[in-house]
């Protein structure tokens, strides 16, 4: 999958996150280690909503 992250240099570290994944960030020393950075939590980010949704019940609300 493509997702689009965001990355903002802050004081000496790179932060970067992705929009699309509520709380999914991380920083790195470099723009290019938090770029690599950002695909590992990315993809355990995914594995553990993957394994936390796999007995739950799903339910539909109007709001």
């Amino acid at each position: 999958m493509r997702y689009q992250v965001k990355l903002n240099k802050i004081d000496q570290v790179y932060a970067i996150w992705c929009p699309a994944l509520p709380g999914c960030w991380t920083v790195g020393n470099t723009e290019q280690e938090a770029l690599d950075k950002i695909k590992y939590v990315i993809q355990d980010y995914l594995q553990k909503i993957d394994d936390v949704s796999k007995n739950a019940e799903f339910y539909y609300i109007d709001v």
